[in-house]
């Protein structure tokens, strides 16, 4: 129904493609998936961590012709040695000029990258954040506040943050009522999309069912940049199909 796709303009600028070439493409595919597929998609321009914060200053300002293209910035890449406070000046001129804000936190790298993350750069959603369970106090802030967590459990497996889906920790963070999604990261390098996510960790956690489903999907739903009108008849939707799985149960 809706996608918020990341994309990393630097690996493409890097070998002399001009931004407004990416940035006019992949705009124009979303166009494409809504005419031809009814699926909404949005573009959130990243940068790469292992870079530096001028090299993503001046990505942000070579991409600002194209302001209306995209929605939001995030942090992306090699996590370990690379905290968000790094990024501090690029996400605040994104913060002035209206961008959502969102980065890649607590997957790799520890907790206090996720805190960083809130505190330093002001992100409204954390990419992955499952590592925040080493520290139950920040469990405690983001469950408070609602801060939604992108988790990409294929990634998260690929990366040996857990040695096999049957280890993921997605039951936990669920059971600690954080606001949990999941998503695919890279599908052509981590080998799935949002299906082949959504099945390969229902398929190895037995103890999740329908109930955990929903949540995750709804989370997603609520966790978007959409209009409201837009998430309320999505999520209207999704209670509508498990309403009637439940009662085709019965």
């Amino acid at each position: 129904m809706h996608a918020e796709i990341f994309f990393d303009p630097q690996t493409h600028t890097a070998r002399g493609v001009d931004i407004g070439i990416v940035i006019r493409g992949l705009h124009h595919a979303c166009q494409r998936a809504h005419a031809e597929l009814r699926i909404s998609a949005s573009l959130i321009l990243c940068f790469l961590r292992h870079l530096s914060e001028d090299d993503a200053l001046a990505t942000l300002e070579s991409a600002l012709p194209y302001r209306h293209q995209f929605i939001g910035v995030g942090l992306d890449s090699s996590e370990r040695g690379h905290p968000p406070e790094k990024f501090k000046h690029v996400f605040e001129r994104a913060g002035a000029l209206g961008l959502h804000r969102v980065a890649h936190a607590g997957e790799e790298g520890p907790p206090a990258y996720i805190e960083g993350a809130l505190d330093v750069l002001q992100v409204e959603r954390i990419d992955h954040g499952v590592r925040c369970l080493e520290s139950p106090a920040l469990v405690r802030r983001l469950a408070d506040a609602r801060v939604p967590l992108t988790v990409c459990p294929l990634s998260n497996v690929k990366l040996r943050v857990f040695p096999t889906m049957a280890q993921h920790n997605l039951p936990a963070l669920l059971e600690a009522g954080l606001c949990v999604m999941l998503n695919s990261d890279d599908p052509a390098y981590f080998g799935g999309y949002l299906n082949e996510n959504l099945i390969a960790t229902f398929e190895a956690l037995p103890q999740l069912g329908a109930r955990q489903a929903y949540a995750v999907l709804r989370n997603g739903f609520e966790a978007s940049f959409a209009a409201q009108a837009a998430k309320s008849e999505w999520m209207n939707g999704l209670d509508r199909a498990f309403q009637q799985a439940a009662t085709a149960a019965r």
